[in-house]
């Protein structure tokens, strides 16, 4: 497998997730009252467990299952996702949400490229990000009955350097993948893609979170 043709594989279906996500958001926010709908109740708890689900079922198949089964289950994953996303397109501005998603492209592709060029091996600080992902989470549950702005603030931006850090560990996995040759290219393209959507969309959101500006 050539990395060479590998990672705009990668990059361009990311692309093609984030744009079903931001269009599938956008087109149902138009539509608030449904919006209220779907994301009350026990709605979006059966979003998230399908979401899990598809990246799940993605993640554990991806050595076996056909190329277009793979991405089938990556749209999906990135319209569900965009279900979800609609909220974001009534809570804030427009202009604002454009704003965050450029600086968020930036940031993104600076850390891609250090992570596609670094000679350090970035695997060892898999595990601190790790650590640190779960601390935050911790922390979010724990700020649900505390609700301390500070303490949001001081989350969002434990959780930006941590998808910072896993954009520049996952691109060098992925790049590293591409040498292994476990994985068919179509296959490892989509997964790769997975997983850098994940990055960036949990980056968007958080930077959002910091400097969004809500729609008053």
């Amino acid at each position: 497998m050539n990395e060479n043709k590998l990672m705009p594989k990668v990059f361009g279906w990311m692309f093609i997730g984030l744009l079903c996500t931001f269009l599938t958001g956008y087109m149902i926010s138009n539509y608030e009252y449904t919006v209220i709908k779907l994301l009350t109740g026990f709605t979006p708890l059966l979003l998230a467990l399908v979401e899990i689900g598809l990246v799940v079922f993605l993640s554990t198949r991806i050595h076996k299952m056909q190329p277009i089964t793979a991405k089938i289950t990556f749209l999906a994953y990135s319209i569900i996702s965009g279900i979800t996303f609609s909220s974001i397109f009534i809570a804030y501005e427009m202009s604002s949400i454009i704003y965050v998603f450029g600086i968020t492209a930036i940031i993104f592709g600076l850390f891609a490229a250090i992570g596609y060029f670094t000679k350090l091996d970035l695997t060892k600080i898999g595990t601190y990000l790790m650590v640190g992902l779960i601390g935050a989470l911790i922390c979010t549950i724990v700020n649900v009955f505390l609700q301390s702005s500070t303490f949001n603030l001081v989350i969002s931006v434990v959780f930006v350097l941590v998808f910072v850090g896993m954009t520049a560990y996952d691109v060098q996995k992925i790049k590293n993948m591409s040498t292994s040759g476990m994985i068919p290219e179509d296959n490892a393209a989509i997964y790769g893609a997975l997983t850098l959507y994940i990055d960036f969309i949990n980056l968007f959101i958080q930077l959002l979170e910091l400097f969004g500006k809500r729609d008053d």
